[in-house]
């Protein structure tokens, strides 16, 4: 009966697309395209680079928990209103279309094209460049380089940090308890912080900032935020995405004007916090719309709730925060081991 089954691509395989394709595996001709052959817990990346072998427990290959869903590893170059076209020359047809193709960062915080073992092997290169380095730089003092720099710290008590962070708070967008938290967590691990100032350039060992100060740098961390992977939507569809990259999605998580095509996570428009949890709940929501349009049924308003957020400070401290509360110490830094225990259970 497959080739009456209706046909849902999923762009992605993380978080969002995970969902979707999971859901839908059973009942329609599911095929998830991604570039790479594996689900990966993003949240625990940055522990890998000090535990290299922490990397077996944060992955699962895409095909073992999708035995219903045909995978193609390979990446999207141009959508129309019913084909896509991969990178290979191959064109794929589709009824329904879930856009999860979340974002890039700088290397070696997320990759692209990258299969499972090089993945490993180029981890553990960052891990020994890592043990060697005295002077490591981060660049940027959001949740991630936040939490690398306490990770690092924790490991290497000895290696001399900085964070080089544009605006004048690090974490701005969180609860002033957690930046407050954060922030005498690293000063008592002797961070160095330099706030509203940006790194412009390298040389000779060193990283220059637009005020011209100089910091000695054997590693650099680029965590300056992320950058939406919607590139093939600008041929037919340029419109349709908005001025920070994202694709400009309605209340039921649809593109604008196709009801057929949905979006979810960071490629999204949402107004919401790109977080991994926020990820699957419109990936869940998705699949569900996708299964009342093929009924005829009306679908359903997507509804942002503010979740409660766990964010790390090494294994064994961290933050919690839940609208106006927010718990901080050791419970926090435990919390994020059983999150990450939780969710790989649903995929092995």
């Amino acid at each position: 009966f497959l080739f009456l089954m209706k046909r849902v691509i999923v762009i992605g395989g993380g978080f969002a697309g995970a969902c979707v394709a999971k859901e839908l595996q059973k009942e329609y001709a599911v095929t998830l395209i991604d570039t790479k052959e594996y689900y990966e817990f993003t949240p625990a990346i940055l522990r890998t680079i000090i535990e290299p072998e922490h990397l077996k427990k944060i992955q699962v290959l895409h095909k073992q928990y999708l035995p219903h869903a045909a995978i193609i590893q390979d990446s999207v170059v141009e959508i129309q209103e019913h084909t896509l076209t991969l990178k290979s020359g191959k064109k794929i047809p589709f009824d329904y279309l879930a856009i999860c193709s979340g974002s890039s960062y700088n290397m070696p915080i997320k990759e692209q094209n990258i299969v499972r073992t090089d993945r490993a092997h180029h981890l553990q290169q960052y891990h020994e460049k890592l043990e060697y380095a005295k002077n490591v730089v981060i660049v940027g003092g959001g949740l991630v380089g936040v939490e690398l720099a306490a990770e690092i710290v924790c490991a290497y008590p000895a290696k001399k940090i900085t964070i080089i962070h544009t605006q004048e708070a690090l974490m701005q967008r969180n609860h002033p308890k957690s930046i407050a938290h954060a922030t005498a967590f690293l000063a008592k691990k002797n961070v160095v912080i330099i706030y509203q100032d940006r790194v412009v350039t390298q040389k000779k060992g060193n990283v220059i900032t637009q005020t011209g100060k100089s910091f000695p740098a054997d590693l650099v961390f680029l965590c300056t935020g992320i950058k939406p992977n919607a590139t093939f939507m600008k041929k037919h569809f340029p419109n349709r995405i908005d001025e920070k990259g994202q694709i400009r999605v309605n209340e039921y998580l649809q593109v604008e004007g196709l009801q057929h095509i949905f979006v979810a996570g960071d490629v999204s428009s949402r107004k919401e916090e790109k977080t991994a949890q926020n990820a699957e709940k419109e990936g869940c929501a998705i699949a569900e719309n996708i299964q009342l349009l093929n009924q005829g049924k009306p679908v359903q308003k997507y509804v942002s709730k503010k979740r409660p957020m766990v964010v790390s400070l090494g294994k064994y401290n961290g933050m919690f925060e839940y609208k106006n509360f927010v718990c901080t110490g050791l419970l926090p830094g435990i919390m994020k081991h059983i999150i990450e225990w939780k969710t790989m259970r649903k995929y092995r």
